[in-house]
């Protein structure tokens, strides 16, 4: 029987949101009482470029959308995952063609088959976890990417 999946600590996960700057978010509807919405307008406000990933729309939150993750064009550093758990393992095989250094599923996104692959394959995997959450616990709802720095930090007061 294989081990249960594990997510990373707290101080890796602060690493991957503080370093991050790049999101692609499939998943990301359009609907602005989504989760996936709400999240996305979240992580604008703190300053990451949010890429779209959802088939049917041509913009979402004033960003490009692009139907499926292996057409977004440069390298993302997290993709962030709305998708039925079923869906998880072929979003896996997308963010290792992508080359993408981690994967985050969202709350209720479940498949650990497909985080321990991912994983082995070297990329950091937090699983049943939501970003914001994490991201204001960590790093504080006031910490943003600062757009004349590489390194986020916190917004002014």
């Amino acid at each position: 029987m294989s081990e249960a999946f594990q997510n990373p600590d707290d101080e890796t996960i602060y690493r991957l949101l503080e370093t991050a700057r790049r999101i692609a978010v499939v998943g990301l509807s359009p609907k602005t009482h989504r989760d996936s919405n709400r999240i996305g307008q979240y992580l604008l406000g703190r300053g990451y470029e949010v890429v779209p990933v959802y088939p049917s729309e041509e913009t979402i939150l004033g960003q490009k959308a692009y139907r499926r993750l292996q057409d977004v064009p440069g390298r993302v550093d997290v993709v962030d995952v709305f998708r039925r758990s079923a869906e998880l393992g072929k979003v896996v095989d997308d963010a290792l063609a992508a080359l993408a250094p981690a994967v985050w599923f969202q709350l209720g996104c479940v498949d650990e088959e497909a985080a321990r692959r991912a994983q082995a394959a070297g990329l950091t995997v937090v699983m049943d976890r939501c970003i914001m959450v994490e991201h204001a616990a960590l790093l504080g709802r006031n910490w943003k990417v600062s757009p004349s720095d590489t390194l986020g930090k916190p917004l002014e007061e």
